[in-house]
């Protein structure tokens, strides 16, 4: 099959409605491209055309005929032609009843014999299920659901091919078909509930765009090369030996010089030695200067990207931070791919089942981390960074903290071991004591000018005179040898000074607090981070600001697109019948272009309208055999219903022919979810061109506009393929890679019907044959002589296949698996017996008024057999098919 018969469709023509206006050439193109215009199609390479007609008009509408088969198109035409009613029974008026033998032959233009054409002759479509009831032989309700049938351009390919075989290429049918379908009430609140479930509500938060929900690893290169800002920090900011790299280096040396000051300060000799704090002071004033240099350093690379009003661009930028030493890195090919990223990017999301508007948020978000931060608005982060904001951390740090527990104990026990004398020698437990408030005494001088510079000892202190206190007591009680005083005493000295030596180290630290060496080098890193941001943020920036501006049309074409499911939602569904009355059969413009049967809607846009009329397309109710009258029928079937009784739909009409199964389900548990998958698959088609635009830089509201145009008409031909083929097959539109679930989850049916009726037995007589008891004696008795066609849906073939295997019933190796409709079953074609088909041809008689003929012609048509005249057979001139008037239906 080609790739045009693939997405084609059948053209419907109904020669018994529509002759009167197909006289031309013209005419006809016009009344196919009509068709086809309804369905967004372009003229077809191989056109379907199928023709409804009688056997009285295949005479009658010769010209028609000859129009249609040849019809201009670069392929064959393809033809089938369905005949509803008998054949007359009577050449002549005068005859007597008893020489009436109906359906004794079907008379046929010459020009019916081309190689793509076939006819199917139902002469009663046996549309009466009990044997009460008195339908009309070409009961448009039968006649609607035969002809939905045949529009399958699977089937209408297969039924050709296969009465093309058969003599005479004129079959006809007898059929046994099982829908699977769901009520439409069912089937439009799944349809609702799919949109609505596409659509998505506004309830994440995008901006933020929190890692729980979102991550730089979701996205696809280069986008996520551009999110992470690839060749940010990642690399070295500042160029060595550079005016930033020296700035730098300056404060962070002045640090470390003030850090080495401090640590000789806490040492012995910076107790005793006044210089060590001088020395500290001046490296903290050094450092205070280079700070305030590499601050303003940062300040003048901020301003170097707005300092004209506006951003400029990635050379201009580049050209300013490297007279500053700053180096940007390279962005070169970063900016090729984004369109196909952001295309990448939809896709997978909408893969994964998110509504359009939470997607929508997630192309909000990466346009905000993308987008690139002008230096303008990095500038108050420069105020974090100020001598106030560094004054401000280190306020209230400079007083030295309290001493510890283990410290006021130490100097305690030390007075105690210096206590332990007696007698004359009881002067010397003073000596600890003394020797511990000197060095106290010494440290507080050192500090001066911090404020309360001995409280950090009061403790200490205390502890160490109470301690001596107490050695003496125990001295006095003990009455210790003067050897355990002497080392008692030694060994006080030693513990005083080292308790003395850590209690300065402590209170020389807290001291330092307030010189905030801690705040100067946060704040230096933190102005080094803020310079490395404001590099970051000029690495490709032209490229940034185009992905954040692409993502943000995203965002605006999906928002967009949800508000159109929404509408579609919202939108109240199209009357499903239009009453006709009975007293009048269809006028010439009542054609099939009113319905969804004018076309199969395997198109990629299928303009939206409302739904068919197909009983007021058949209703022949008071109409004569050989064409519509104004007069009701007097003798009309008592069983048949009146056309304003019928419902639009052939599905959905309450009275199915004999030959008909209808199997309704209440819906299967992925039926939205697979309704909503093929809308994901419908904006992701409808999308495509909008790449293209992205891409080129042309995503603005044109592109927007028309992409809403696209998503409307998916939309609309989903809904209508939902309504003509269900939602077991798929839409035209459907990722072809996408598993779809089985009938029983979508419809809630049981697959097993179809699997019965498709592999049913030829000997099991499961068709019904769609003839007249007369024109039964007119086939071929021989069984071998019929063709059967056994068809069924592809979405279920699966399904049917497995049945098959678990019943052990043989499996048919000429299935036929249709892409679309909603039907399955057996079609047989029986060939007609020898001499029952005759082949004329048209002779053009001189009219001596000279006006046209009732076919289109300048004269009356004449018509002879094949070999010899028609005045040898007629020998009254009378046409072979003579209308008489008892002969009304």
């Amino acid at each position: 099959m080609s790739a045009a018969e693939e997405i084609g469709a059948v053209v419907h023509l109904d020669l018994r409605v529509q002759a009167p206006e197909l006289t031309t050439a013209r005419a006809v193109r016009d009344t196919v491209g009509r068709q086809l215009g309804l369905a967004g199609l372009p003229e077809p390479d191989h056109p379907l055309i199928l023709v409804v007609d009688t056997p009285p008009g295949l005479t009658d509408h010769q010209h028609q005929y000859e129009l249609l088969t040849g019809y201009r198109a670069v392929g064959e035409v393809r033809i089938i032609v369905l005949l509803v009613g008998s054949a007359p029974g009577s050449y002549d008026d005068d005859e007597p009843a008893e020489a009436y033998q109906p359906d004794r032959r079907l008379i046929r233009p010459a020009v019916l014999r081309s190689s793509g054409t076939a006819l199917l002759w139902a002469g009663d479509l046996r549309s009466a299920r009990t044997a009460l009831e008195q339908p009309a032989p070409d009961d448009p309700r039968a006649l609607a659901v035969l002809v939905d049938v045949l529009s399958v351009p699977d089937v209408f390919l297969r039924v050709l091919a296969d009465a093309r075989a058969l003599p005479e290429a004129v079959a006809a049918p007898g059929v046994r078909l099982l829908e699977q379908d769901l009520p439409p009430e069912v089937r439009d609140r799944a349809w609702r509930d799919a949109l609505t479930r596409f659509a998505g509500e506004d309830t994440e938060l995008a901006p933020g765009m929190a890692g729980s929900t979102w991550s730089a690893a979701d996205l696809p290169e280069p986008l996520r090369g551009l999110a992470t800002g690839r060749g940010g920090r990642a690399r070295q900011h500042r160029e060595a030996g550079g005016v930033a790299d020296g700035a730098y280096r300056a404060c962070a040396g002045a640090l470390d010089d003030a850090d080495a000051a401090l640590a000789e300060l806490q040492a012995l000799p910076g107790l005793l030695s006044a210089a060590r704090r001088d020395a500290f002071e001046a490296d903290i004033e050094q450092a205070h200067r280079s700070l305030d240099e590499y601050r303003d350093l940062v300040g003048t690379a901020l301003r170097s990207g707005s300092s004209t009003g506006t951003a400029p661009s990635t050379a201009e930028a580049t050209t300013r931070l490297a007279a500053l030493g700053l180096r940007v890195p390279s962005a070169d090919g970063v900016g090729e791919r984004i369109g196909e990223g952001l295309r990448e990017f939809a896709g997978k999301l909408l893969g994964q089942g998110l509504a359009l508007r939470a997607v929508a948020q997630r192309f909000t978000g990466l346009a905000g981390r993308v987008e690139p931060v002008p230096g303008s608005a990095l500038l108050p982060r420069l105020a974090e960074h100020s001598p106030e904001a560094v004054a401000h951390r280190t306020r209230g740090s400079g007083d030295p903290v309290p001493a510890p527990a283990i410290g006021i104990a130490a100097a305690g026990l030390a007075g105690a071991f210096g206590g332990l004398w007696q007698g004359p020698l009881i002067a010397l437990a003073a000596l600890v004591p003394l020797v511990f408030i000197a060095v106290v005494v010494l440290g507080a001088a050192r500090l001066w000018g911090s404020g309360h510079p001995d409280r950090w000892a009061v403790g200490p202190r205390v502890a160490v005179c109470a301690g001596a206190v107490l050695g003496v007591a125990a001295g006095a009680l003990a009455d210790p040898p003067p050897w355990l005083g002497a080392a008692g005493l030694l060994l006080g000295l030693a513990l005083a000074v080292e308790t003395a030596r850590r209690l300065w180290y402590a209170a020389a630290d807290a001291w330092a607090l307030a010189y905030g060496i801690a705040a100067l080098r946060q704040a230096l890193e933190g102005l080094d981070a803020l310079l490395a941001d404001a590099v970051r943020e000029h690495w490709a920036s032209d490229e940034r600001l185009y992905c954040a501006d692409a993502a943000r049309s995203v965002a605006g074409m999906l928002r967009a697109t949800a508000a159109a499911a929404e509408a579609e939602a919202r939108a109240e569904p199209a009357p499903t019948a239009t009453p006709t009355t009975g007293d009048a059969g269809p006028s010439a413009g009542d054609d099939w272009l009113t319905g969804p049967s004018a076309l199969e809607t395997e198109s990629l846009g299928v303009v939206d309208g409302a739904d068919a009329d197909w009983a007021s397309d058949y209703d022949w109710e008071g109409a004569d055999a050989w064409g519509p009258v104004a007069d009701s029928a007097p003798d009309a079937a008592p069983g048949a219903a009146p056309a304003s009784d019928l419902p639009a739909d052939p599905w959905q009409t309450p009275v199915t022919p004999r030959w008909l199964e209808r199997e309704t389900g209440e819906g299967g548990a992925d039926l939205v979810a697979t309704l909503t998958a093929d809308l994901a698959d419908a904006a992701v088609v409808a999308m495509g061109p909008y790449w293209g635009a992205v891409e080129r830089g042309q995503a603005g509201a044109l592109a927007v506009r028309r992409n809403d145009e696209r998503v409307r008409d998916l939309l609309s031909t989903a809904r209508r393929h939902l309504q003509r083929n269900g939602v077991l097959a798929p839409p035209p539109f459907a990722d072809r890679h996408r598993a779809r679930p089985t009938s029983a989850n979508l419809l809630g049916t049981d697959p097993h019907r179809v699997a019965e009726l498709v592999g049913a037995e030829p000997e099991r007589h499961a068709v019904v044959q769609l003839s007249s008891p007369e024109q039964a004696t007119l086939l071929n008795r021989d069984p071998q002589a019929a063709v059967w066609l056994r068809f069924a849906p592809d979405a279920v073939r699966g399904d049917v296949e497995r049945a098959w295997r678990a019943s052990g019933a043989p499996q048919p190796d000429d299935a036929l698996w249709t892409a679309t409709g909603r039907y399955a079953g057996l079609i047989r074609l029986t060939p007609l017996r020898m001499g029952v088909v005759d082949t004329v041809r048209p002779r053009q008689l001189g009219n001596d008024e000279g006006t046209a003929g009732t076919d289109g012609t300048n004269g009356t048509a004449d018509y002879g057999f094949d070999g010899f005249d028609s005045r040898d057979r007629f020998a009254d001139g009378a046409r072979p098919y003579h209308r008489r008037d008892g002969d009304r239906r």
